[in-house]
């Protein structure tokens, strides 16, 4: 949750390719459907590894789905939109945030075999908000203004709220 020094430092990068990382993006996947999110980053579920997955539509309705182990956003272009986003590490709270409509993450998969996801509209977003999870980054602290004092008194308040 919001206050969890894990969410505030950026994650080292995955060197062990064995059966525990497999069990890792098992376990993300998990808990990425049973919060009934559209991605989660390792970081969100207290480890700090820079893996994250996603099952994410696009704007079109076209499905998205799968892993990225020690990812790059390389890529973070277009149109900037300010629309809706929310997170699995604060519940029940959202806010518009700006992204770009258009982004690639490059990485490897679990089996390190070479990566790359190019995304556009709310998938775009997926993949700058998994990314910023892995640099320590949340959502709120890509807000401003009223608009950022309002997420985080809202965060204070929330009964999950850890009181950092």
């Amino acid at each position: 949750m919001l206050g969890d020094p894990v969410l505030h430092t950026p994650c080292e990068p995955v060197t062990d390719f064995g059966p525990a990382l497999a069990e890792l993006i098992e376990d993300l996947f998990a808990t990425m459907y049973a919060a009934r999110g559209v991605g989660l980053a390792a970081n969100q579920i207290g480890v700090p590894l820079r893996v994250f997955v996603y099952d994410c539509p696009d704007d079109e309705d076209v499905r998205h789905l799968g892993h990225l182990v020690n990812p790059r956003l390389t890529e973070a272009d277009g149109i900037v939109l300010r629309g809706p986003e929310g997170c699995l590490s604060l519940p029940g709270l959202e806010a518009g945030t700006e992204r770009y409509d258009h982004a690639v993450a490059e990485g490897v998969t679990r089996d390190g075999a070479p990566a790359r996801i190019e995304g556009s509209g709310f998938f775009a977003r997926c993949l700058q908000h998994e990314s910023d999870h892995l640099e320590g980054l949340v959502y709120p602290d890509r807000l401003s203004g009223r608009r950022r004092a309002r997420t985080l008194r809202a965060a204070r308040k929330a009964p999950w709220a850890t009181g950092s």
